[in-house]
This record gives structure tokens, sequence and C-alpha cells, in this order.
């Protein structure tokens, strides 16, 4: 007996690695032939709630994973480019979207998951056509899925005839709590709703629950996925911890209402089973798919009452900006060209301003080494990267309008301006990723060196501030400070590599080290350039 527990383990846990990985690379590879677009998809598609339910299903049956779609939104929330209120729709759709893996598994095509398998490796290993690899890869994806599923199920076979089992499912039968208990814990344990799903109709189809101990086990897991977004929002911005808590409630609301009409929910499960002439394991996904569909139906009215009952668990006011444009309306261009253009202006001097916020959390990650700084760094030089494109377009648009002399020189003004914030956000990126360098490779640069480059920072910061006031006020007096300020930064970085070889030859620093600390004062130099070219600008436009 104890050979068959083994087994039956080694079984059990081998095919739920293999139906995880299934899922997972299948996932990866819906995502890689849709396009990396689904940031972009939930960024355009989610304006009002409805859209955000209907992009959640979408993006969630691409990813297969209601989890991943969630930590996506938690990301977006987090750098501010989207509302808690459209977050909470896309978490809605983005459990109804994750129901899709139920029905896949409710087929029941099991029999033939080797030779998809093998199928999915000849589009791997013969095809050099980046899209049949990545078809090849959906296959392969969906044959270990299957696969998956079978060994589990085969593993879960001989607990029928343990006793334990047997009395766990009458609790189970007659103690629903203890169902919703189980399926949470269990999914909090595996981080998937679909691997949990998986296992609770390999159970069901095997006659080794009934429907009445089954149905709570599927609640639980709803709520157990949530985990996933809840790890993801843990240290992340308030609006994050409130797109991650309401999964949480709007899970357990749902299994709430779902538990006080258990008995006629199983009931009609049961009709639908007869009616509709349903597998057992289709029966599963059939209740699964309607408890999402009907929670969200149900709360989808009561978003914004969701949306203050976080806001009240979860105090505060959130910091982080707003990285979305917020000046560029598309009427202004064809009725006043004149106002669209001070509407570009307002949007590059934002763009300015996340410059200097990204250039300063960059110059506190290379002193404190804390990585919350790169990541808003890095959330930063993603804002910066959205709204290059978004008043690149503007202005483009604005191009084609009849503009005055003085317009054109201004409209030219911010077309530069823009390119220079943009390559702006690009260098302090490469600080980030200097000092991730310096992190992971254990370089330590000299305490002279650290100051060296904590003074050229403070410079060069200076120096950008100054040039994006210029840009907001056409202060042609900040200007010719910024170019004055540049030439100080070029003589700093000659002198400072200077004083860097003398720390080589005396040996007090590392080549390594030395590498990180010329990069990093490259970097800031060229800073530097893309400030004076704002300046410089600005001072061409004397007659604005």
């Amino acid at each position: 007996m104890e050979l068959d527990i083994q087994s039956m383990i080694f079984q059990f846990i081998g095919g739920l690695g293999i139906f995880l990985f299934g899922i997972k690379y299948m996932g990866d590879g819906l995502q890689k032939s849709a396009g990396d677009k689904l940031r972009d998809i939930l960024d355009k598609f989610t304006t009002n709630p409805f859209m955000g339910v209907l992009a959640g299903i979408f993006v969630t049956v691409l990813i297969q994973s209601s989890s991943g779609t969630t930590v996506i939104v938690v990301g977006l929330v987090s750098a501010g480019f989207m509302t808690l209120r459209q977050a909470i729709g896309v978490i809605m759709g983005a459990n109804i979207g994750t129901t899709i893996t139920a029905f896949i598994i409710g087929i029941k095509i099991s029999d033939y998951a080797l030779p998809i398998i093998a199928v999915g490796a000849v589009l791997l290993f013969f095809f050099k056509n980046k899209r049949i690899h990545n078809f090849g890869q959906i296959v392969f994806g969906f044959g270990a899925l299957f696969l998956g599923l079978e060994l589990m199920g085969d593993g879960m076979k001989p607990l029928r005839t343990l006793e334990a089992f047997h009395e766990l499912t009458l609790n189970m039968s007659n103690n629903p709590i203890l169902g919703v208990v189980i399926g949470t814990v269990f999914t909090v344990i595996v981080q998937s709703s679909s691997a949990t799903i998986g296992i609770l109709q390999e159970l069901f189809g095997e006659g080794l629950l009934d429907i009445y101990a089954a149905l709570p086990v599927l609640f639980g897991d709803n709520i157990g996925t949530t985990i996933t977004a809840v790890l993801a929002s843990i240290g992340a911005s308030i609006a994050a911890r409130r797109a991650a808590l309401t999964h949480v409630i709007f899970n357990i609301i749902g299994t709430i209402i779902f538990m006080v009409l258990l008995t006629p929910f199983t009931k009609l499960m049961l009709v639908f089973k007869d009616f509709l002439n349903l597998n057992p394991e289709m029966t599963i996904a059939f209740a699964h798919g309607t408890f999402n569909v009907t929670n969200t139906i149900i709360q989808f009215p009561f978003i914004a009452v969701l949306a203050y009952i976080v806001t009240k668990i979860i105090p505060g006011e959130d910091t982080l900006i707003e990285y979305k444009a917020k000046h560029l309306d598309p009427v202004f261009i064809e009725q006043s060209p004149s106002i669209a253009l001070g509407q570009a202006r307002e949007e590059v001097v934002r763009m300015g301003e996340f410059a200097v916020k990204g250039l300063e959390e960059s110059n506190t990650y290379l002193i404190e080494k804390n990585q919350k700084h790169a990541d808003v760094a890095m959330q930063i030089e993603d804002a910066i990267n959205n709204l290059d494109k978004k008043i690149t377009d503007y202005l483009v648009k604005l191009s084609t309008s009849s503009l005055s002399p003085q317009e054109s020189a201004m409209h030219s003004l911010l077309v530069d301006s823009v390119r220079d914030i943009e390559r702006i956000g690009d260098h302090f990126e490469n600080v980030v990723e200097l000092v991730d360098y310096q992190i992971s490779n254990k370089v330590k640069l000299t305490e002279d060196a650290m100051e060296d480059i904590n003074e050229m920072f403070e410079l060069t910061v200076f120096t950008v501030k100054e040039a994006i006031q210029s840009l907001r006020n056409n202060d042609r007096t900040l200007a010719i400070d910024v170019v004055k300020q540049e030439e100080k930064i070029d003589t700093m970085e000659r002198t400072l590599r200077k004083k860097h070889i003398l720390r080589l030859n005396e040996g007090s620093c590392t080549g390594q080290a030395g590498i990180v600390f010329v990069d990093i004062i490259s970097n800031l130099e060229r800073i530097g350039d893309h400030a004076v070219n704002i300046a410089e600008a600005v001072l061409g436009e004397r007659h604005l």
C-alpha cells in the first residue's frame, strides 16, 4: 500500500507540474501570437467599466490566467495608467475569461494528449518561422495541459479505496464551508485556479466527489486565486493595493451569495447537466462559468460602491501622479490650433517634470540600493515613452493646421523638446541598469567615487529642472543659465574621468567599478546635452 501511496503522490504532483507548465507555455504562446499588446489593449479599451469587463475577458482568454491579468492591472494602476474603477471592471472580466480553461478541460480530449504534444514538438523544432513557432508553443502547451490532467486523474484513482478520503468528502457534502476553505487553501498554495479547478473536474469525473461537495470547493478556488494579485500589490502604490483588495472582496461576496443559494444552484446545475447532456468535467466548467458571469452581473452596478469600500479600508492619498496625457484634446486641433499648441506645451512640460522625477529616483537608487526606487524610475520611463508617443501623434496632427510663423517655431521647439526629454528617460534607465549590474555583481564604488557621482547627479538634476522651467515660461535668462550649467557638467565629466584613472593607477578602484563609474558619468553628461538642447531651442525663439 505504501508503494501505491508513493506512486499516487508522485503521479499527482508530476501531473500537476506538467499541467501548470502546459497552461503557462500555452499562455505564453498565445501572448506572443497576439503580439505584446496586452498592456495597450487594457490601456486603450478601458474607457468605462463595461469596456473594462470586455478587455478583461479578452486578455485573460489570451494569457489563460485571471491572476496574470490582475497582476498586469495592478501594475497599470500602480503606474497611474488606469483608475480604480476601470481596474474593477477588468478584474470582473478576468474572472469570466478564466473559465475558458475549465471549458477546454471539459471537452475531454485527454486520449489525444500525446499526439497533440507530438504535433506541437514538430512545429517547434522543425520550423524556423516565428508564427509557426508560436503556434507550436500553443499546441504543445495544450497537449501538456491534458497529459498533466490525465496523470493527475490516474494518480487520484486509488483515493476511492481510502477510508479517510471518503470521510472527508462526506464531511464536505454535509459542511459546505469546509469545501470553501479547502478550495481556497489549495489554490493559495498552487497559485492557479485553473489547476485546482482542473483537479476538481478530475475528482468529480472519477466519481470521487459528489456535486454537493464539489461546488463549495469551486467557490473556494475563486477566492484562492486572488492571492497572486495580493502578492503583486505588496509594496506597490495605494491604488494598486486597492485593486488587489477589490479582487478579493469581489470573489468573497460572490461566494457568500452562492453559498446562501447553494441548494437551488446545485439543483439547477443538475438540471442543466441532464438537459444539455454534459459530462462531469463540463458540468463543473458550466458551474464555474455561471458563478463568474452571474457574480459580475450582480456586482457590476455596484462598482462605485466597491471602489468606495476599498478606499475606506485602505485610506490615504495616492502620491503617484496620473501618467496618462492630460491636456491633449483633439477638438482644439480643428477649432483652435493656437490653444492646441498651448495644450501640447503643457504636456511637454509635464513630461519634462517626469524626467526630473525619474532622474531623482535613479539617483536615490544609486545611493540607497532600494529596489522600490528602481521600480518607480522604470515606471516613470514607461510613462515618458507613453507621453512621447501621444504628444508626437498630437503634434503631427497639429502640423496639418494653418499655423502662424511664431506658432510654427513653437511647434518645432516642442517636437525637438519631446525627443530630448525621451532621451533623458533612456539615459536614467541606463543608470538604473548600471546600478542593477553593480548590485548583482557586488561591485563596490569607493567613497570618493560616490561623492563625485552624487555631486555630478545634483548638478545634472538642477540643470534639467532649469531647462524644463525655461521651456514652461519661455524664460531666456534661465535658458542662458542652463547653457552655463551644461558647460560645468562637461568640465566635471572630464575631471572625474581623470580622477578615476588616478584611482585605477593607485589600485583603490577595480576594473568593474571603473566601468560602472565611467558609464554613469557618461550618461549624466549626455543628459546635460539634452537639457542644453531644450534651452537652446528656447533661446532660438526669442520673438515669442
